[in-house]
């Protein structure tokens, strides 16, 4: 169930939809329960979103020769 959660195309899926789901939630439900719903579906959205975004020196961001923090510099020449 890990593996299939954390799938790029996984996290882009909860991403969108949870956020176009917040966005049109208070919309739709009026109310308090409206913002709430809202609230937490933007809370997974955000959550989504930043499991997509690599961490620097992570797994999905490995360092690379001659780069003291991992980034690539780029040398004109």
């Amino acid at each position: 169930m890990k593996s299939l959660l954390s799938a790029r195309p996984t996290l882009w899926f909860l991403f969108l939809f949870h956020l176009v789901a917040a966005a049109v939630a208070p919309f739709v439900v009026d109310g308090a329960q409206g913002v709430a719903t809202g609230a937490g579906m933007g809370a997974v959205s955000l959550g989504a979103g930043s499991a997509l975004h690599p961490a620097p020196g992570g797994r999905d961001c490995p360092e690379l020769p001659g780069s003291a923090r991992g980034f690539q510099v780029l040398r004109s020449g």
